[in-house]
């Protein structure tokens, strides 16, 4: 046997002088529309860079983040309602109307902030000639305006950039509401783009030296600005190469910072913002324990991205089953198959229980702890045997199975089962084990090779314990029903969900 939060818009109703005065956090977001799709996948693919940078818009708080793949063909009607324009783009020329629609946008006082590979390409007049960019075999001489708006422009003789380093950018201009309050420098993993040719409306907050050695210019070079372009403001980042130069911390502050700034004019923003999801105080404090089988890493995704749950992983029972373990954390999830533990380990996992935490078991965990009889007798409610022992015979495993999983008939008020659908699902399954009496069927199957539970609550008096059989592949995991089906027992479990 082998082993995501919509945001909410509120209408605020201004009925009174108190409540035109008052703006919820909803109503007070930024709206940014991002203009990406198109651009080569082979240096820079925005199928990757472009959800990183929503979702590090998204978890500020401050923005209402939408995304759109063909800007060609855009209106102004289309960019009507929003406060600034993202460009993630390396793509075709858009059309005359749809360049026209940004110029106007700006001129009118709204935001633009552009990362990277956006100073060169068609919209300068150049061309992909199979290794390298440059002037276009059409005469195309490119997008009048583009530099102005970009405050800088690259001819293809000059295109370039030394070899990718580690170095530190420093903020020249300090009192800037971008750079305000920030650390004199910063350091980036990443490209260090020279021979930008900065055009009069560009104004330089960093700079980064391009060391000759590693084939740059021996000179300081300008590494983010700002442009005036009629009413409108615009930053440029040369910076973000790919998802690990966009990781960096001083890359996350600075993006984030600009584009408030492009979209208000002020910025608001920390000092220091994170590119993961910062836990809130009152999240969820979750152990994730694996260990004896293997299983794919697609596992973690379960837990990751979310600011209501605060998890940490052992490998090892005891790395697990510490003596505090009912004060570190209010759930324990078993993604482990261990034959037994040792004494210790048993009275710090059996005091959580007793104490009334919460116990989420997923797929092979149900073969837990055979040794140890109350732990599938008292807590999980169900055994996988593994040898045939007494009068139960050995259990059965097939793998890559279609198998349905449905609500089972009264379950369907349960915490648990909010929202979650009937589950298809290619996965692994499970015949032939034995189930307590006293458990509560929250999904069953009427497949053949499995027995008819799926997921159910165990029988402990104290504790709120969760078995999901289902958990085998890496499809399982991602699987929205499925996902919804871990995040409600989890919740349920640490006693969150009523």
């Amino acid at each position: 046997m082998r082993i995501a939060c919509a945001l909410l818009t509120t209408v605020v109703l201004c009925g009174s002088a108190t409540a035109q005065g008052a703006e919820s956090s909803a109503s007070a977001r930024l709206r940014i529309l991002i203009l990406t799709g198109q651009s080569d996948t082979q240096y820079h693919d925005w199928r990757l860079s472009t959800p990183f940078l929503r979702g590090v818009l998204d978890r500020t708080g401050r923005f209402d983040v939408r995304v759109l793949e063909e800007p060609r063909g855009m209106t102004a009607a289309t960019l009507a309602g929003y406060d600034a324009l993202l460009l993630n783009y390396l793509g075709p020329r858009w059309g005359a109307e749809s360049e026209r629609a940004v110029e106007e946008f700006l001129r009118a006082g709204k935001g633009l902030v552009a990362v990277h590979g956006v100073s060169y390409g068609v919209f300068l007049g150049m061309e992909w000639k199979g290794d390298r960019w440059g002037r276009s075999s059409t005469g195309d001489r490119g997008w009048k305006a583009y530099p102005d708006i970009l405050g800088a422009s690259w001819t293809p003789e000059d295109l370039g950039h030394a070899v990718r380093h580690v170095f530190p950018v420093k903020w020249v201009d300090k009192e800037h509401p971008i750079s305000r309050g920030l650390e004199e420098t910063f350091l980036a993993n990443d490209e260090l783009y020279h021979k930008l040719a900065l055009r009069p409306n560009a104004h330089v907050l960093a700079t980064a030296f391009s060391d000759a050695k590693l084939g740059g210019t021996g000179r300081e070079e300008p590494i983010v600005w700002t442009a005036s372009f009629g009413a409108g403001r615009t930053v440029y980042i040369p910076l973000g190469h790919d998802l690990e130069a966009m990781s960096q911390p001083g890359f996350v502050t600075t993006f984030a910072r600009s584009v408030e700034w492009a979209a208000s004019g002020k910025v608001t923003l920390p000092a220091r913002i994170s590119a993961a999801p910062e836990a809130r105080h009152d999240a969820v404090r979750v152990l994730v324990v694996t260990g004896g089988h293997s299983y794919p890493v697609d596992f973690y995704a379960l837990f990751e991205g979310r600011d209501d749950l605060r998890w940490q992983h052992a490998a090892t029972s005891a790395e697990a089953f510490r003596p505090d373990v009912k004060d570190r954390f209010d759930v324990i999830v078993f993604h482990d198959m261990r034959e037994d533990l040792p004494e210790a380990e048993r009275a710090s996992l059996r005091e959580f229980v007793e104490s009334g935490k919460g116990v989420v078991a997923i797929h092979h965990a149900i073969v837990n702890y055979s040794a140890w009889p109350w732990w599938h007798e008292e807590v999980i409610g169900g055994k996988y045997w593994v040898k045939p022992s007494g009068p139960h015979g050995k259990s059965e495993f097939k793998e890559d199975v279609q198998v349905i999983a449905r609500p089972a008939k009264g379950a369907g008020d349960h915490p648990v089962m909010r929202g979650v659908p009937p589950l298809v699902v290619e996965d692994e399954v499970y015949r032939g084990m034995w189930h307590s009496p006293k458990i509560k069927v929250l999904m069953e199957t009427d497949h053949p090779l499995n027995d008819r539970p799926v997921v159910y609550v165990g029988p402990h008096p104290k504790a709120r314990s969760v078995y999901i059989q289902l958990g085998h592949s890496a499809e399982t995991y991602h699987h929205p029903g499925y996902r919804r089906l871990v995040h409600n027992a989890i919740f349920w479990a640490a006693g969150r969900l009523k």
